[in-house]
């Protein structure tokens, strides 16, 4: 999908907002990653993985509002069927993938990109520019997580 030049800086702050909101939600209420997911996200890349949480939901929650809800149109892969949505420190997992260990580090690839980005912000706009000029999932930063997280074995506590 061609997105207008103007678009993504306007979306961005808007999404910003949102991956703050569910970031602290999640960091409040989610729990901590065990011992071996410690090992994993510091392998993945993470600098500081003590402070991520992790919540298991049966649906990842989905971005409400117009603006934000732009952003799934061009970004499908984005939905309340995503197995797992890493929002900085904040990582909700589908049910059916609670503490399946691929899955959480490919999440944790994310936050480490995030920690290399220096915010949300900038993650936000590198991640969703990559999306946009190759498309989701050949984007540099999603194809990262695949190809690290790959070397996990996908097996659960």
């Amino acid at each position: 999908m061609n997105l207008p030049s103007w678009l993504l800086p306007a979306l961005v702050p808007l999404a910003a907002a949102w991956v703050r909101h569910h970031e602290r939600r999640i960091c409040r209420l989610g729990l901590p990653l065990s011992d071996e997911e410690l090992r994993d996200a510091r392998e993945m890349g993470v600098a500081n993985p003590e402070k991520i949480r992790l919540m298991q939901v049966a649906r990842i929650p989905f971005f409400n509002g117009r603006a934000i809800s732009a952003l799934a149109a061009i970004f499908p892969a984005i939905s309340t069927h995503t197995g797992g949505l890493c929002l900085r420190y904040g990582i909700y997992i589908r049910s059916e993938f609670w503490r399946d260990r691929q899955m959480v580090a490919h999440e944790c690839v994310h936050t480490g990109q995030y920690e290399r980005c220096g915010g949300i912000r900038n993650f936000l706009n590198a991640y969703f520019t990559g999306c946009i000029a190759v498309g989701y999932p050949a984007a540099p930063m999603e194809q990262e997580a695949i190809d690290r997280s790959a070397k996990i074995p996908r097996d659960r506590d």
